[in-house]
C-alpha cells in the first residue's frame, strides 16, 4: 500500500480504521465515515498529505499523472482492507468489507 508505514503504526489511525471511522477511497485517499472530529481530520489530513508526496513520486516515476497514480492506489487499498474495514463503493457510497471481494471501480486494474 502507499501510505507511509508510520501512519500504519499511529495507534489513533489504528483505533479510527477498526472503529469504522475512516476509510479507503477510490481515489486513492483516506476518507472520513460519518462524523468529524478536529482529531479525526488531523489524522486524515495527515495521512494524506504523505500519500499525495508517494503518489506524486510514482507517478512522475512511472509517467503517469497523479490522478491516474492515486486511482490505481486506491483500488490496491481497497483490496487490503479487512473484513470490518471501511471502503469507499464506485457508487460513492460507504461500506463494510465482509468475506468476500470488495467492489472496485470498473477502471481499477
Amino acid at each position: 500500500m502507499a501510505s507511509p508505514a508510520s501512519a500504519q503504526r499511529d495507534p489513533a489511525y489504528a483505533e479510527a480504521r477498526a472503529s469504522g471511522q475512516v476509510g479507503e477511497k477510490m481515489d486513492g485517499y483516506l476518507g472520513i465515515v460519518g462524523a468529524e472530529t478536529p482529531a479525526l481530520r488531523r489524522i486524515v489530513n495527515d495521512i494524506n498529505i504523505k500519500r499525495r508526496a508517494v503518489y506524486s513520486k510514482r507517478a512522475q516515476a512511472n509517467n503517469a499523472t497523479l490522478e491516474e497514480y492515486a486511482l490505481t492506489a486506491g483500488c490496491q487499498a481497497i483490496l487490503a482492507t479487512s473484513p470490518g474495514e471501511k471502503y469507499q463503493a464506485p457508487d460513492g457510497s460507504w461500506k463494510t468489507r465482509g468475506s468476500g471481494a470488495p467492489l472496485r471501480d470498473s477502471r481499477c486494474p
